[in-house]
């Protein structure tokens, strides 16, 4: 790092080289940085660009002791990715995502050709980061998430913006949720990402998709199959958007409502609407991509829970007309 108070002093390899008097091909060649005694980089360990303090190379030319640079650390300290990254406990890559924030672009120095942020900068960005309050990791034993269900989506997409290779472990201990939450959270956000990403680029399979969105293959096989079905959903939403019209048109809906659509084991589109009108033949219908149409005995719970369909009776009735019937046999199946 470089220590606070000492930017000016920042010196490159061209940098000595051209002290030396030579090029720098001939300087790297020769490699007298790597001589005993020679003062340490105070880049960071596996930097491409190899960065030294002038005053202790200047000392050290001259035959005389290298002075220690400062050990305690300042807030005006400069650090570049690998340093800001260990600061706040991610992988250094993930710092590629985390420079993005408005505050960090304000601050971001460039010393030697080399981004640097002030450490101060990298705590305020820290302690701002969503989640990080959370008391303990995890959600305590006996107690519900420690944030409302409405938030956890937003904030864990602020999560997954800033780190895509982030874990649901991680989330649950940020955010103080339970380990499902969060998991679920996480694998819905990445599978509708997956599924922007194809839209944009058709030719990508979802793991490929996937992949070039930064998501670790070993964390995604329920978002890439997920975002399948997202897109089989999306291809279908016109045609629910035409029967929803068409039974509101018949009268047994006292508004034209969106359907709901859900994803039972992220492997099938399932769309309920809701018939609220007192004259409506059933309190609801339900479309499956697997069986087509029937009614709902809820209006509540029209969608019902496991892979296995209900059976005909007590208000369920499977309609006629395939898996797609146009709008106005749905209506003519449901018609007393």
């Amino acid at each position: 790092m470089i220590r606070a108070g000492r930017q000016h002093l920042v010196r490159t390899l061209a940098d000595l080289a051209a002290q030396q008097g030579v090029g720098i091909d001939h300087y790297t060649r020769l490699k007298p940085y790597e001589a005993p005694g020679f003062p340490k980089p105070i880049s960071s360990q596996g930097s491409r660009i190899r960065l030294y303090d002038g005053e202790q190379v200047d000392a050290y030319l001259l035959g005389k002791p290298v002075p220690p640079l400062p050990e305690a650390d300042d807030d005006g300290d400069l650090l570049d990715r690998r340093e800001c990254a260990a600061l706040i406990g991610v992988a250094p890559d993930s710092w590629k995502t985390y420079k993005r924030d408005p505050a960090l672009i304000k601050a971001r120095v460039e010393a030697g050709g080399v981004e640097h942020w002030p450490r101060h900068a990298v705590r305020a960005f820290q302690v701002g980061r969503p989640g990080r309050d959370a008391p303990k990791p995890g959600r305590p034993r006996s107690t519900g998430d420690q944030v409302p269900r409405d938030q956890v989506h937003g904030l864990v997409a602020e999560l997954l913006d800033a780190d895509p290779t982030i874990s649901a472990a991680t989330v649950t201990e940020r955010l103080g949720v339970h380990r499902n939450t969060g998991q679920d959270a996480l694998t819905r956000l990445r599978a509708d990402r997956i599924a922007d990403h194809i839209a944009a680029h058709p030719a990508l399979t979802p793991t490929e998709a996937a992949a070039q969105l930064g998501y670790p293959a070993g964390q995604v096989r329920r978002a890439t199959a997920r975002a399948e079905t997202v897109l089989r959903a999306r291809h279908i939403a016109p045609y629910l958007a035409d029967v929803a019209a068409a039974l509101h048109r018949a009268g047994w809906t006292t508004k034209q409502a969106a359907p709901d659509v859900q994803f039972p084991g992220d492997d099938r589109v399932v769309a309920a609407l809701v018939l609220d009108d007192d004259q409506a033949p059933a309190p609801a219908v339900v479309w499956d991509e697997r069986y087509g149409w029937r009614t709902a005995a809820s209006r509540r719970h029209p969608i019902t829970k496991g892979a296995v369909p209900p059976s005909e009776g007590e208000g369920v009735r499977y309609l006629a007309g395939g898996i797609t019937p146009p709008p106005g046999d749905v209506v003519t199946a449901l018609t007393p």
